[in-house]
């Protein structure tokens, strides 16, 4: 795992409909390979991301997705849309980092898009080209910051969504 980070920004969001505008962006500019950690403490809104995102690229790709459960217990949910498959991971129940290789992970990664909630438990598999999106609440009910780590491939592509920091 490569640790060359660029500068980390962060954005502010300021209820769950920003997040919720945050995540459709995010689904528009998602390729083949991505990997998308999503990172915070319990309740900080990891699951409502990638929900979101889950909802945003449905609508795109006018795929009926009926639910988006939560991994917590399945661990990977599959969604199939036109260009790729995107898997949303949540490894809270992981407990040693090479139980990760038992999901598949390393297939997943090729050419499927992946969210990872709670990424870090993934130690050293989790892979050098990633978007690190670590969420914490903000100063109101709802308000959300996130930092932004750009990994590997991902410091020189264009996220498209105002960053400060």
């Amino acid at each position: 795992m490569a640790d060359d980070i660029t500068a980390t920004t962060s954005l502010t969001l300021a209820d769950i409909a920003a997040t919720e505008n945050f995540a459709e962006h995010l689904a528009t500019i998602l390729e083949p390979g991505d990997v998308i950690g999503l990172s915070g403490d319990l309740g900080t809104g990891k699951t409502v991301l990638a929900r979101a995102t889950i909802r945003a690229l449905a609508s795109m790709h006018a795929v009926p997705v009926d639910d988006i459960p939560s991994p917590t217990f399945t661990l990977v949910q599959q969604y199939d849309f036109p260009l790729f498959s995107l898997f949303h991971i949540d490894l809270y129940r992981i407990d040693q980092p090479a139980d990760v290789l038992e999901l598949g992970v390393e297939d997943f990664f090729a050419d499927g898009v992946c969210l990872i909630e709670w990424p870090e438990r993934m130690g050293p598999y989790l892979p050098a080209d990633r978007l690190h999106l670590t969420l914490s609440s903000g100063d109101h009910e709802g308000a959300r910051t996130i930092a932004i780590e750009r990994h590997g491939s991902w410091m020189t592509r264009e996220l498209g969504f105002s960053e400060n920091g």
